[in-house]
């Protein structure tokens, strides 16, 4: 029933979106401009004899390809979703996800899809394929940075998800959600990259670092497996809270025919 449900969402959300075929040209050419900048912010930091501690340019590179590969997916499948939380429940068309027989959170996090982060999908994938044979990588540090990345994708969704669920108390919770993205922007650079006090708020406060320095970090073989580990058993506990989170906000939501 489930695959049925996402096969029916998905299809039909992007037969929706490519009926505005100019919308792809437009993303494509912002994913260009947005992932050249980095590139070359990392390249002129590398050419002025600047590195970040424990990494060379092209292991640096991977990390900007695992951020933009994360942020292909955010703009696919997360971002058309989660946002729209805020508007369900301004517009009380929330009572009629509620009505249906699926899952709440499930529908309000699986219902779109949107074709606008696939550039970034594919730009990152061919950054790996380029730089990964430079450093060189190993042939299991790709299986294991794709496992690494898809634990990354489920802390992001659970944190994101979180805030959204705010909105059952506070109606406008933009800042919000832009201050989380501007904090997982600094996950395009390795941690290593800000001072000390920041890695830390960005490892264990808000773990930015589990997003793409991780992963990073295990592709290159830099850190013991283990940290796979860790980072499932943060995905799960955040995944959990978020769950419990949901199921708590919903006593205080009051519908909007009542």
């Amino acid at each position: 029933m489930i695959v049925r449900a996402l096969k029916c969402f998905w299809l039909t959300s992007l037969a929706s979106e490519m009926e505005y075929r100019a919308n792809f040209i437009t993303s494509t050419l912002y994913s260009v401009g947005q992932l050249a900048g980095t590139l070359f912010t990392v390249n002129v930091l590398y050419s002025k004899n600047y590195r970040f501690a424990g990494w060379s340019r092209d292991e640096s590179y991977i990390v900007v390809a695992l951020f933009t590969l994360l942020d292909g997916i955010t703009a696919s499948a997360l971002s058309p979703n989660l946002s729209r939380i805020v508007t369900h429940v301004q517009r009380g068309t929330l009572d009629f996800i509620l009505l249906k027989p699926l899952d709440t959170q499930f529908q309000l996090s699986t219902r779109n899809l949107t074709p606008w982060g696939f550039p970034n999908i594919l730009f990152a994938f061919g950054l790996i394929a380029f730089f990964g044979p430079r450093i060189p990588l190993t042939w299991y540090a790709y299986p294991l940075g794709l496992l690494s990345v898809t634990l990354s994708i489920l802390i992001l969704y659970a944190l994101w998800f979180m805030v959204a669920t705010t909105t059952i108390w506070f109606t406008k919770i933009w800042n919000a959600t832009e201050v989380l993205r501007s904090f997982i922007e600094a996950g395009k650079y390795p941690i290593a990259a800000y001072h000390p006090a920041v890695g830390f708020f960005l490892t264990f406060i808000l773990p930015v670092a589990f997003l793409t320095t991780v992963p990073a970090q295990l592709m290159r073989g830099t850190v013991a497996p283990y940290f796979l580990l860790i980072e499932a058993a943060l995905a799960a506990g955040l995944l959990a809270v978020s769950r419990l989170f949901w199921k708590w906000a919903m006593r205080y939501y009051t519908s909007a025919s009542s």
